[in-house]
């Protein structure tokens, strides 16, 4: 399978909310040098970012220091990347474009992983709550201190129209009933410029190509290497699947959660999968001098059958050539779905549902719930100097605890150990 010519973008994905010029520090005729194109430089952008670095002590499964080599926020957002760049590429989208939208889709995730997402969300519950993905867009487009409107009004990194779109996973605001969202009520004006050329028929809630393979590659990730960590942790062990009882609890476990399929449907569809020559071998091998090769190419192995296997399909619904943007769905087959569902159930039930890891993410909600309400109350002193300006510009207690929601939320977990050391402890 190769790869497309890229699709045709229009000029209006590559606008930006300020116009920029070109660079100023060049060399005399170094000007003339063909520059990046936008989404290049937006990828970069993203790449260089104080918020893209932080992820590096941020949680992905398991804390960044609890094992030998785990996976953090940053690596594993470079693995979402690189699968959503192949994805991408295949289908005839614009590369960097698919690339940025794997690096930047967990940017806006809080210390702690999923579980501090938790803790700021019900903190945050009285302002409209608090989700990662919304977090996303509110970093991209006004926290990150890289561009800066005439009027001072903050435009984070300034990307283009269309990369913004590419990283936003749920294109609305936060349901009445709750539930995945990726718009804060008080971006909802950044998100309408970015949604103002989507084509006339496309449905309000509907996803561009570059954002569904960045989803797409987010699951394959999540759920191959979070088994991989689990495996090398010593929580997750494929030889106890030979139990029927153990399936069972694993496909329970997926059903609601994970996938909307039965647990007797899921039970034949993890049978298959672990019959699978790869994935057999890492089972049979599991602690012997082979394992860790066989747990290696599992992981590749499995990450390419995902990966290929929804351009494949893809590419039979809407045909050859070029795709991007809103030309068409992603289509991921329906075994491969599945596939992903049990794997991800593998690794939250074996690792995330560890009573040990539970009271530590018990330990970890009410630190970041205390912190919280320390910050609000020291204000301006015990903030960040720019979450200090933000802080000391506000009129009320919403917007007041908005800004340090905002500040704790880009802290790494050990940042979040040491401030809440500095400010909550001595009390």
């Amino acid at each position: 399978m190769t790869g497309y010519p890229l699709a045709a973008y229009a000029p209006e994905d590559a606008e930006r909310r300020l116009t920029e010029g070109r660079k100023e520090a060049v060399l005399p005729g170094a000007d003339a040098i063909t520059p990046r194109g936008p989404f290049a430089r937006d990828r970069a952008r993203v790449l260089h970012s104080a918020s893209f670095r932080r992820l590096a002590g941020k949680t992905q499964v398991v804390a960044p220091d609890e094992d030998e080599v785990p996976r953090t926020r940053l690596t594993h957002s470079l693995e979402v990347a690189q699968i959503a760049r192949e994805i991408g590429a295949l289908l005839g989208c614009d590369a960097d474009l698919v690339d940025l939208a794997g690096l930047a889709h967990d940017i806006g995730h809080p210390p702690f992983g999923h579980n501090g997402e938790r803790a700021l969300d019900e903190v945050a519950a009285g302002i409209g709550g608090f989700e990662a993905n919304a977090q996303n867009l509110r970093l991209l487009s006004r926290l990150e201190a890289k561009v800066i409107a005439p009027d001072g009004a903050p435009l984070g990194l300034n990307l283009t129209r269309a990369a913004l779109d590419a990283v936003v996973k749920y294109p609305w605001t936060r349901p009445p009933g709750g539930g995945k969202f990726g718009v804060y009520a008080d971006d909802a004006a950044t998100f309408a410029w970015v949604r103002e050329t989507v084509p006339a028929g496309v449905v309000a809630t509907a996803r561009c190509l570059e954002a569904q393979a960045m989803d797409w590659a987010d699951d394959v990730a999540y759920s191959v290497h979070d088994v991989e960590d689990g495996i090398h942790s010593g929580r997750v062990d494929l030889r106890t699947l030979t139990d029927p009882a153990e399936r069972h609890a694993v496909c329970v476990n997926a059903t609601g959660r994970h996938s909307a399929e039965s647990a007797d449907d899921l039970e034949q569809v993890l049978l298959d999968l672990l019959d699978l020559p790869v994935v057999d071998a890492a089972r049979r091998l599991h602690g012997t001098p082979a394992g860790e090769s066989a747990l290696l190419r599992m992981t590749s192995e499995l990450t390419g059958r995902f990966a290929t296997g929804a351009v494949l399909a893809t590419r039979q619904a809407a045909g050859d050539g070029p795709l991007h943007r809103y030309d068409t769905d992603l289509v991921v087959p329906r075994v491969l779905s599945a596939e992903v569902a049990v794997l991800k159930s593998i690794a939250h039930l074996y690792v995330m549902q560890d009573p040990v890891r539970q009271e530590l993410q018990n330990q970890q909600r009410r630190l970041l719930a205390e912190l919280v309400e320390r910050l609000v109350d020291v204000g301006a002193p015990a903030l960040d100097p720019g979450f200090a300006v933000l802080f000391l510009a506000t009129d009320t207690d919403a917007e007041r605890l908005r800004v340090v929601v905002d500040q704790v939320s880009l802290l790494t977990d050990a940042q979040a150990f040491a401030r809440h050391r500095r400010w909550v402890l001595p009390d």
